[in-house]
């Protein structure tokens, strides 16, 4: 019998509609009815391509004795952290607070009515086994203890209140804080981040760190760190690592070793839309490695064959596993990416397979599970040879050769991996809701190739989503989070108005003669301050002011994850726009943001390199009044707090004018002199 998820359009939702768990979804009706029944919240928040949620569904979120005692003494509440990342950073952060770290699946038990955690963990097994107790022994407990210890319920529950209403709640500060010392402080810090190499720990993309340390490169006298070289060789780790599918294109999420070797094999839009435009930003140093070029065109040419929607644009992630067979139960991790040596031996020749050798790590021991992720050896351009051998193993994967397949239609669950005819290999499933804010990553990713590379098609796929999200995503002056196959769902939240003027934003920079995109851009600013900032302090909201009253604290995202924090990015957009409209009230309103967040960004910079990017902005931005034939020279090149207008009365015999904090500079006669004044300001 199907639960109350049955009516969700999530993916990771409905995969545990036939549990026998009688879940609901996070709404009034749930959390009053355990109110009401004096039950505890059984609150579980995970994804659709997360491994561990998989392996938890179909281990303890299936069990009959389980679910019924679940059932009779709790209220089970699943939540879909990309459809929710308000829930899901809350009780992050509290899950964080209690055991010391986090991940998800994220299981946290509330109290009814005030909503407070008070116990949780993350993956939690059937039976006891990897030093963990068994679910049902964890269920029974914590019914024990919610019924019998009350007063140490409410100590508990008073200390992690505490701290939770602490952390959001920050000191203002003054705004002599906002000072170049605190901006060196905050760029050495966090290049600090990307430098470590523990042996022991994966290897995640971390692209607001690498941002940081790329953009930092101006202050390198000042540093401890060599930060252009970290940026460098951050984005070689990307390129040449097993991180990157080599034959399909696209980024992994993560390596599960420190020598990026061996991904975690789902694909995350956010992570890929993140990348292709480090990678721009890095190539247009002069950094201009062949592998970095290939890896942007190869990801591009990945979105487009499986990831595009007909309607323009971009599907939310592919799981890590598939299936080896039609008549398989379960998916394996990694089987759509990885070659078997004995496999390559039958399909190539003996030269061909020593010239494959030569260029990547292939043996036949393997170096996944037996099987061989494609990692290259070095970041000289592959052999012509090379990419003919590429496109045979592509012909492998997918079931013909690379000039035929344009798309690639998606696996939207198991049910259609096993039951479509599929000419090569069985794909993971891909979720294909659609998520604003991951969406504007890659339209910033794809606008920021464009100005550099000058690919058309890269300007035409950002164009066509963008186009979609505005024209499909807005309603009664409202923005929409999510699209499922045409039904819009969920109020934005702040990173989706954050990242989507950034990527107007982007566009306009790309394409300075297309208007409309700052004059989005502005509408939409108007509409985030009104409904999300935080007037008596500063910063945004997470959620606008007069929606969802039903959380336990009002978070304001200054700490970057995956993705940066949303308070980071929308305080840049603040000084962006100040320079491209003139009005001051932009400049002012990030400065209020910048003190909201000052003090976190002193005690503990790491956190939040995002806030370091605006307060470089804030400190260094620069607009430059200039002509479309001087623009087509300064868009590649790579200054990363500048901004530029087009100007029709420049001084007589100039060809830009550049304004810097409140001042001009003298007008630059030629290109060459102009450059050399975005330089000597910036720096």
């Amino acid at each position: 019998m199907a639960n109350h998820l049955i009516d969700s359009s999530s993916l990771y939702l409905r995969k545990h509609i036939s549990n026998p768990i009688d879940w609901w979804y996070w709404c009034d009706e749930a959390l009053e009815l355990a109110q009401q029944e004096d039950k505890p919240i059984f609150l579980s928040i995970g994804y659709s391509s997360c491994h561990w949620c998989t392996v938890m569904e179909g281990e303890a979120f299936s069990d009959l004795a389980i679910a019924e005692y679940l059932n009779d003494n709790f209220i089970p509440i699943k939540v879909d952290r990309e459809e929710r990342p308000d829930i899901d950073s809350i009780y992050m952060q509290a899950l964080q607070m209690m055991i010391g770290q986090g991940g998800w699946p994220l299981n946290i038990f509330l109290t009814p009515g005030d909503l407070v955690p008070f116990y949780g963990g993350t993956y939690f097994p059937l039976e006891p086994k990897y030093n963990r107790p068994g679910f049902a022994d964890i269920l029974k407990a914590i019914h024990r203890f919610y019924k019998v210890e009350k007063e140490k319920l409410q100590h508990f529950k008073t200390e992690i209140t505490n701290n939770l209403h602490s952390s959001a709640v920050l000191a203002v500060s003054d705004s002599e804080k906002l000072t170049k010392d605190l901006l060196i402080q905050g760029v050495d810090k966090n290049t600090g981040v990307i430098s470590s190499s523990d042996p022991s720990r994966p290897c995640f993309p971390m692209i607001p760190y690498a941002q940081v340390a790329l953009q930092g490169k101006k202050l390198r006298e000042q540093l401890h760190h060599d930060s252009d070289r970290l940026a460098r060789k951050r984005g070689l780790d990307l390129v040449l690592g097993g991180i990157y599918d080599r034959v399909g294109g696209g980024f992994h999420r993560y390596t599960v070793d420190a020598t990026w070797t061996v991904p975690h094999f789902e694909k995350m839009l956010y992570d890929n839309g993140q990348i292709l435009e480090y990678l721009a930003n890095l190539w247009s140093t002069g950094f201009q490695k062949p592998a970095i070029e290939k890896a942007i065109a190869g990801t591009v040419e990945w979105l487009v064959r499986e990831m595009l929607s007909p309607d323009g644009y971009f599907y939310a992630a592919q799981d890590a596993d598939s299936f080896a067979t039609t008549q398989d139960t379960e998916p394996e991790e990694g089987l759509f990416y990885v070659w078997n040596y004995q496999e390559l031996a039958d399909l190539l020749t003996p030269e061909e397979l020593a010239q494959l050798q030569a260029e990547f790590t292939v043996t036949s021991q393997g170096n996944f599970e037996g099987s061989n992720v494609l990692q290259r050896l070095h970041d000289r351009e592959l052999p012509s040879g090379l990419e003919t051998i590429l496109n045979r193993l592509f012909a492998v994967r997918y079931g013909e050769s690379r000039q035929l397949v344009d798309s690639f239609p998606p696996a939207k669950n198991n049910q259609e991996a096993l039951q479509k005819t599929w000419k090569g290999r069985i794909p993971p499933v891909t979720d294909t809701k659609m998520i604003v804010a991951w969406n504007s990553l890659v339209i910033s990713g794809l606008a920021r190739a464009y100005g550099v590379f000058g690919e058309t098609q890269y300007k035409k796929l950002a164009v066509d989503a963008v186009n979609f999200i505005w024209q499909q995503q807005r309603s009664d002056n409202c923005l929409y989070r999510l699209n499922y196959d045409g039904k819009v769902a969920v109020f934005a939240q702040s990173e989706d108005y954050a990242f989507l003027i950034k990527a107007l934003l982007d566009l306009y920079s790309a394409c300075p003669e297309e208007i409309q995109w700052l004059d989005y851009a502005i509408e939409l600013q108007t509409e985030f301050d009104r409904f999300f900032w935080n007037a008596e302090s500063g910063g945004y909201y997470n959620n606008a002011q007069d929606r969802e009253q039903n959380l336990l604290i009002k978070e304001r995202s200054y700490i970057d994850n995956a993705t940066p924090s949303a308070n980071g990015v929308a305080l840049t957009n603040l000084v962006r726009l100040a320079l491209l409209t003139d009005n001051l009230a932009y400049r002012d309103r990030s400065e209020q943001g910048l003190r909201a967040f000052a003090t976190i960004m002193e005690q503990s910079p790491q956190a939040c390199p995002s806030l370091f990017i605006a307060l470089d902005w804030f400190l260094q931005g620069t607009v430059v009044k200039t002509t479309p034939q001087q623009l087509t020279e300064l868009i590649p090149d790579y200054f990363p707090t500048t901004t530029y207008r087009l100007s029709e009365d420049l001084p007589q015999d100039s060809v830009g004018l550049l304004c810097h904090s409140v001042s001009c500079l003298e007008p630059a006669t030629d290109l060459e002199v102009l450059k050399k004044q975005i330089e000597r300001v910036s720096s």
